[in-house]
């Protein structure tokens, strides 16, 4: 019997540590979603992507070592062959062939080729009458292949892939302050359904009081039947708008939990902020900020660098002339060392031209497409700019006015507390009639509310400047991130 005592004890204490309060501050908020919530992994594969393709690319001005070979290839059929006086007759195939090779690729950014240091050798052995085999070594061999007018895809991608990651960079910090901005708007309403649930309780509390009140002033004949029907209607409404606050504030508390990786059973108790970063910005700093750090600015240059590439693209196809050279040494013989001893010299130089004479303007139109919409991106850029830098004269604005907004919205929520207190006295000792009485309940509530939307804005407007400037003008600093140790994770 202790024993069962003991252990419903200690599972009463486990429920009840399972369903206890979890405060919760802004800044721990932000700190849990930067690391736990959906859009930060999102985010931080998104960077990956961009960081394996930008070491893609650096590869690729790399050596390649590859090596390639046929281990082993047996033949046993028949070939048709020519005799001397033109007919034709089948002549049986049987051989073993062994071959491998070794190869070293550079390409070359500067000029767009490519150059290829090879080594191989080819081992064939006659299962037929004789069984001879033969040894044929290719020691050294230098090719290179080399397009002449065509457009030099390595040198466009060596000015298009860092742009393409500096721009993924500064997009994944952008995001992590997104997530802030995400978690800030969440947790803020988790705070707006509290303090609205707490409102409609102390509501009902004091109508139910009123209301038992007017009854007895109705029965003394002070107030009308009216105003005691009236305050019988607000109870209700109040009892009704505490069970829908209810189910407003489980709503917005699944929905921040749900972002922030927390299980059902935390119940989340925000924190109201209660220092706020007081500073005033300037415009042309946040503008310069912008352009500086922000994904924007490189999206617009990489833009810009591939409309070109593509018009470059479509003006190499004009004229199309590839040149083949290979220089090396062959050797051949029936053992394995002398086909390493007796070499011959052996050169091969191909040039191939491709040069449209009539196409029917089909690669002059090509050109023009590809000019004409590198005119409408350089349209397109030019007013997304302008789009760019006029949100961000609104924004500035709206940010420096926020702090006196909510300086007011703070005294309006004190003096509108203190008005309803005072009303509840007045209409106590009959003074005021029902209608005042609302309508200071009213402005309680709507001052209540206006203060926490008017600390919400500052917080997001705040982060959202962070975010599109990717600086700290509180810390005076830029914001940074070790995306080496970041994409490791």
């Amino acid at each position: 019997m202790v024993l069962v005592v003991i252990l419903i004890i200690i599972l009463s204490a486990i429920s009840c540590e399972a369903n206890a309060q979890k405060q919760l501050s802004l800044d721990d908020a932000i700190s849990l979603a930067r690391v736990q919530s959906v859009d930060a992994a999102v985010s931080l594969n998104e960077l990956k992507t961009a960081y394996w393709e930008y070491r893609t690319h650096k590869a690729d001005m790399l050596p390649e070592v590859n090596f390639s070979g046929t281990l082993p290839a047996y033949n046993k059929s028949y070939s048709s062959y020519q005799e001397s006086d033109g007919s034709y007759t089948f002549v049986p195939n049987n051989y073993l062939g062994l071959s491998g090779k070794f190869s070293v690729d550079q390409n070359i950014w500067v000029t767009g080729g490519k150059l290829s240091l090879t080594s191989s050798l080819d081992y064939l052995k006659q299962l037929s009458s004789g069984g001879t085999h033969q040894y044929m070594s290719v020691p050294v061999g230098l090719t290179l292949t080399q397009p002449i007018f065509n457009v030099n895809n390595l040198k466009w991608k060596r000015k298009i892939e860092p742009v393409r990651y500096a721009e993924a960079k500064a997009a994944y910090i952008e995001s992590t302050e997104k997530v802030t901005m995400k978690t800030i708007t969440d947790f803020f309403e988790l705070i707006l359904a509290q303090e609205n649930l707490k409102i409609a309780r102390q509501n009902l509390q004091n109508a139910d009081k009123l209301y038992e009140i007017a009854k007895a002033k109705r029965t003394m004949g002070q107030i009308s039947e009216n105003e005691l029907l009236q305050l019988k209607l607000a109870a209700l409404k109040s009892k009704g708008t505490v069970t829908d606050m209810e189910s407003n504030l489980n709503a917005k508390m699944f929905q921040l939990r749900s972002f922030l990786g927390l299980s059902e059973q935390d119940n989340i108790e925000p924190e109201i902020p209660s220092i706020v970063p007081v500073m005033h910005v300037d415009y042309q700093s946040v503008l310069e900020k912008a352009h500086e750090n922000n994904s924007f600015a490189k999206n617009i240059r990489r833009r810009q660098l591939e409309a070109d590439y593509n018009v470059a693209s479509a003006k190499g196809a004009l004229r199309s002339i590839d040149l083949y050279a290979s220089v090396g040494y062959t050797g051949l013989n029936n053992s394995f060392n002398s086909s390493y001893q007796d070499l011959m010299n052996n050169q091969i130089v191909s040039v191939g031209v491709k040069i449209p004479i009539l196409d029917w303007g089909k690669r002059r139109g090509k050109v023009k497409v590809a000019e004409s919409n590198r005119e409408v991106i350089e349209s397109k850029i030019k007013q997304e700019q302008m789009d760019f830098n006029q949100d961000i004269f609104l924004l500035v604005e709206h940010f420096n006015n926020q702090a006196m907004q909510l300086n007011i919205a703070a005294e309006a929520d004190d003096i509108a507390q203190q008005r309803y207190k005072t009303s509840i006295e007045t209409f106590l000792i009959g003074k005021i009639n029902t209608l005042d009485l609302n309508d200071a309940q009213t402005s309680k509530d709507d001052a209540k509310q206006k203060h926490i939307s008017e600390l919400y804005k500052y917080w997001y407007y705040y982060y959202q400047i962070r975010s599109l400037t990717l600086f700290d003008f509180q810390k005076n600093k830029t914001l940074d991130a070790e995306f080496a140790e970041i994409v490791k994770k």
